[in-house]
């Protein structure tokens, strides 16, 4: 384990943020300018590796406001508890403002990390031109591209939520090292920032290193999978099927039947392209937003933050391996209170090290099932139910024992997608989105947190799809900061 911290003083210094442990050699300039911090590959890879941190900061995929839990939270998958610490109350009930960190936090994070990103392309050109320096341009627009698409999808609406949504308010799309963050007064429309995240993204997809298998920076199969996502919220269909097939061809598994619980309790990659990493060093927590105590031997007292709701919950059935490496049945007593509910250990705990804190975990940012969903996705609305119901066969036979493929059509089929797609990326930072890009509104069960759905339900409990909550407010103390910067409209 190596500590890095970076402290940007204007454009003369860099000493850095945390970092995890990595299969690459790392180096770690101690307050030496910018001109010898980027005088060799390890340099550069260090100036990378900060952009991949950036992601752990609190807002991002770790604290209270992480993005592994908002999606879900203010989703139709999650009911808040009682006996928690009504966290996230305010956004849970879509009781947004700019000065919310809840759905504000990610702007600024984002923006951060993007800096990041951008400053080893800086001083790229001082590298000789060859695969090393390829490869670090590569990950580098790879990361940027990530993290932008993550704050466009947030903050803008997404193209197929609705027919205007392409030619609506975008980002500023950052390509240039901007610690200050000054706004460029997001004159670029969806449709725009679209473009330059597919552009970023094919470039690194060109030029990424084929020999890494780190799954803890970017890959080739990683980029390709993430291209399907984009190019899925995108409503290209066609590319999203082409991208996403090239990508399954290069890294197929799923993760088993047999390996998948121990993706989410251990450190195994089996089916994981992209992932966070996490150490018991940095100790970013990732599950307490969700619970505390759950221990691996199914122990623990667990304090829950928020349940899965009945109707949900039964979604799983007992043949589905998911229902048991996602959730916990379990009754908490808080003095003269007693709640025995549904609660999500998806980020409870790692066994790789037996020093692990509880709720430090890696998060997986994409799997191959994603893109296998992705995909059967768009073949269906390309009009190719064959290889959609393939696919969909493919990733069932490693989620239910005794599964018997089954080929579907028209309707029923796509219902069965996005059933798959709500089960496997339960908790994973997509329902909220999921919701929003197909313009569904929000329909909130009615359920309380009880796991036979008494209780006191959300007091929220519909939001029409063409609401201006579903694009979250810039952060008033950016618009402070930077009056050139527009708020969303409603805000």
């Amino acid at each position: 384990m190596k500590k890095i911290k970076y402290i940007i003083t204007g454009l003369a210094a860099i000493v850095i943020l945390n970092s995890c442990e990595r299969d690459l050699d790392q180096y770690s300039p101690q307050k030496v300018a910018l001109e010898d911090a980027f005088k060799d590959i390890n340099g550069f890879q260090t100036g990378i590796n900060a952009a991949y941190d950036a992601m752990k900061d609190n807002g991002y995929f770790s604290g209270d406001t992480s993005q592994l839990a908002i999606p879900d939270e203010v989703s139709d998958n999650l009911v808040i508890s009682p006996l928690g610490r009504s966290t996230n109350f305010l956004a849970y009930n879509w009781n947004f403002a700019g000065n919310l960190g809840s759905v504000t936090n990610l702007f600024i994070v984002g923006y951060k990390a993007i800096s990041y990103a951008n400053l080893p392309l800086k001083y790229i050109d001082k590298l000789p031109d060859g695969a090393q320096k390829n490869d670090i341009a590569a990950q580098a627009r790879g990361i940027r591209a990530i993290i932008h698409f993550d704050l466009v999808r947030a903050y803008c609406k997404i193209p197929t939520q609705s027919s205007d949504a392409n030619s609506s308010r975008g980002i500023d799309y950052v390509t240039e090292f901007n610690p200050a963050g000054v706004s460029e007064g997001r004159k670029l429309s969806v449709s725009q920032v679209y473009d330059k995240i597919i552009d970023d993204l094919i470039f690194a997809a060109n030029n990424i290193s084929t020999s890494s298998t780190d799954k803890g920076r970017l890959t080739k199969p990683a980029i390709l999978g993430m291209l399907s996502r984009v190019y899925l919220y995108k409503g290209d269909y066609q590319n999203s099927v082409n991208y996403g097939q090239q990508s399954i061809a290069l890294s197929s598994s799923v993760g088993t039947l047999q390996k998948f619980p121990s993706i989410w309790s251990s450190n195994e990659t089996d089916g994981v392209l992209f992932k966070i990493l996490n150490s018991k060093t940095e100790s970013v927590s990732t599950g307490a937003v969700y619970q505390q105590g759950a221990k691996p031997d199914g122990t623990g007292q667990i304090i829950a933050e928020y349940v899965v709701p009945k109707s949900f919950y039964n979604l799983f059935t007992d043949n589905d391996i998911r229902k048991s490496a996602y959730m916990r049945r379990y009754t908490y007593v808080k003095g003269a209170s007693t709640l025995t509910a549904n609660t999500v250990i998806k980020w409870a705990y790692n066994t790789s090290d037996t020093a692990m804190p509880l709720n430090v975990v890696e998060v997986k940012y994409l799997r191959t099932a994603e893109v296998y969903l992705n995909v059967a996705e768009s073949a269906y609305r390309a009009g190719n139910e064959s290889t959609a119901n393939t696919l969909l066969n493919n990733l069932k036979a490693q989620r239910y024992t005794g599964y018997v493929p089954v080929n579907l059509s028209g309707q029923s089929l796509l219902n069965e997608i996005l059933l798959q797609r709500r089960l496997e990326l339960a908790f994973e930072m997509d329902r909220f989105y999921t919701l929003k890009r197909l313009g569904l509104g929000l329909q909130r069960s009615g359920e309380g947190p009880s796991f036979d759905g008494t209780g006191v339900p959300a007091s929220t409990q519909i939001i029409p799809a063409n609401s201006f909550k579903w694009q979250w407010p810039i952060p008033q103390s950016s618009i402070n900061k930077d009056p050139g910067l527009p708020q969303n409209d409603g805000y």
